[in-house]
C-alpha cells in the first residue's frame, strides 16, 4: 500500500513538474517574440529572468522527486533507465543547477 501511495506521489510531481516546463516554455515564447518586435532591454532581461527562474525550479523538482523515491525505496530504480542513482550522484545533479 505504501509503495502505491509513493507512486501516485511521484506521478502528482511529475505533472507539476510538466506543467511548470510548460509555463516556462510559454514565457521563452514571449521573450522570443520580444526580440523579433524589438522589444526594450528591460523587458527582454525580465522575461529571461522568469524563464531562468521557472527551469531552475523546475529543475529542483524534479531532483527533489528523485530524491523522495529514493529515500522511500532505496531499493529501487530512480531514473528509469535501470540504472540507480545513489545520493552522490543525486548531489551533484543538484548542485549542477545551483
Amino acid at each position: 500500500m505504501t509503495t502505491h501511495v509513493a507512486t501516485e506521489t511521484t506521478a502528482d510531481a511529475q505533472r507539476r513538474i510538466a506543467n511548470r516546463l510548460k509555463r516556462a516554455r510559454g514565457q521563452l515564447n514571449a521573450v522570443i517574440d520580444a526580440v523579433e518586435s524589438g522589444a526594450d532591454c528591460r523587458t527582454v532581461v525580465n522575461q529571461l529572468a522568469a524563464v531562468s527562474s521557472a527551469l531552475d525550479r523546475a529543475g529542483f523538482a524534479v531532483i527533489s522527486t528523485a530524491m523522495r523515491d529514493c529515500a522511500a525505496d532505496p531499493d529501487g530504480k530512480v531514473d528509469g533507465s535501470g540504472e540507480r542513482l545513489d545520493f552522490d550522484e543525486l548531489e551533484k545533479l543538484f548542485l549542477s543547477l545551483s
